[in-house]
């Protein structure tokens, strides 16, 4: 799938994670990129660290968090306050498939670089706004924020311990909502690329963290929307299924998923619980919900008596669905992990090898090219795709329009 975008451009104005994820996952499919930054500070991201990227000289290089979402990108630096910058958006616009954007509603408005003034000139333009509450609603001037969004949006109300057990609102431990967003960000381009090879229009997609955040909320919005319960934080357990949670061991903690009473019936059989497998109280799924109560105590008392590796192979062995919690070295070190090739690097010409997080749509491509410097490929873009000669690039950069 890696060659699926090739021939596709997208001028990518975003900064921090939605957008960056949205382009990133784009240009994995093939696209080509063009990442627009400030001319001496880039996306706000390269400084967001430690860790850092050591260079060969060992100094800090770019940030870990730039890093995770930047790949196969081309970098020009561009100052658009100048008429001048403007314009060259303005003309890499016109010779571009979709543009990325996540400014404040209205704020590019005076650049002539929102949608109304771009798609007078550019009909076939998709032109994709992600900002954190959309462009209508009385929040829309509002700045949105991952973090932010995870509490309005009501994902923090259903994640952490129990407040019977004095636990607190928690937020997930990635930016989720950013990185949800950027993935339909992605769906909702391909769409309107679709659409444009009938129609020859280009879309215009307002697409809102806190909508994505609301979406996403699937089966536990539906729960309050269907049974009028507003759900409460269950730890790892879950509204719908029993027993689906983290239990503690005689060492360390592992997670079982049951999803199906004749998984459940093997669990018992497994713990030496084998009564409980045809009691009226647990032998059907909604009878375990009802009794979730009386039920787990007996299944953790059973699991505390032995190790973590004890459990996961009989378990295994029974066909139960079951795994250890594992913390992120635990991860990268697991066989699974290793087999799909999750993980590795990409070359730079400057920073050398990469540690790279593969894409899982386009994991057995390795040929991807590393995170940009900032401003990297200024001079490329602009001779390229706009076709200016050196010594026009050479003014631009003393003009400050674009960085050195």
């Amino acid at each position: 799938m890696d060659k699926a975008l090739t021939g596709i451009r997208v001028l990518d104005l975003s900064r921090v994670l939605a957008g960056p994820w949205a382009s990133q996952t784009l240009a994995d499919l093939g696209a080509e990129v063009i990442k627009v930054e400030r001319p001496g500070h880039g996306d706000e991201t390269r400084s967001w660290g430690p860790p850092w990227l050591k260079t060969a000289d060992g100094s800090d290089g770019p940030s870990a968090y730039f890093l995770s979402c930047n790949r196969r990108k081309q970098s020009i630096t561009i100052d658009f306050s100048q008429p001048r910058g403007q314009a060259l958006l303005r003309e890499l616009a016109g010779k571009s498939d979709i543009l990325l954007e996540n400014f404040r509603p209205g704020g590019l408005a005076r650049y002539g670089l929102d949608h109304a003034s771009l798609s007078t000139e550019y009909p076939e333009l998709i032109y994709c706004s992600i900002t954190g509450f959309g462009q209508t609603g009385p929040y829309r001037d509002r700045a949105g924020y991952d973090l932010l969004l995870q509490a309005m949006g009501g994902l923090m109300s259903i994640t952490g311990e129990p407040e019977s057990a004095g636990g607190k609102p928690a937020k997930v431990g990635v930016a989720l909502t950013d990185i949800l967003t950027g993935l339909y960000a992605t769906i909702a381009c391909q769409a309107a690329l679709a659409e444009r090879e009938r129609s020859g229009r280009g879309q215009y997609i307002d697409l809102s963290l806190m909508d994505v955040q609301v979406a996403t909320l699937a089966n536990q919005a539906m729960n309050h929307l269907v049974g009028g319960q507003v759900p409460g934080r269950m730890g790892s357990a879950h509204p719908n299924i029993v027993p689906y949670q983290a239990f503690e061991t005689a060492d360390r903690p592992l997670v079982i998923t049951v999803g199906n009473d004749a998984q459940f019936s093997r669990l018992c059989r497994v713990l030496g619980l084998g009564e409980l497998a045809d009691h009226p109280d647990y032998a059907t799924n909604a009878a375990r919900v009802a009794h979730r109560e009386q039920l787990i105590p007996r299944l953790q008392a059973a699991l505390a008596e032995a190790s973590r590796e004890y459990w996961l192979k009989q378990l295994e062995t029974a066909g139960v669905p079951a795994g250890p919690v594992n913390d992120m070295a635990e991860v990268f070190a697991d066989p699974q992990v290793q087999a799909r090739g999750m993980a590795g690097t990409v070359p730079h010409p400057s920073l050398g090898p990469v540690p790279n997080l593969n894409n899982p749509l386009t994991r057995s491509e390795r040929r991807g090219s590393a995170p940009p410097t900032l401003g990297e490929h200024s001079d490329r873009v602009l001779s390229d795709v706009l076709g200016l000669g050196t010594e026009e690039i050479k003014a631009l950069r003393a003009q400050g329009v674009i960085g050195h």
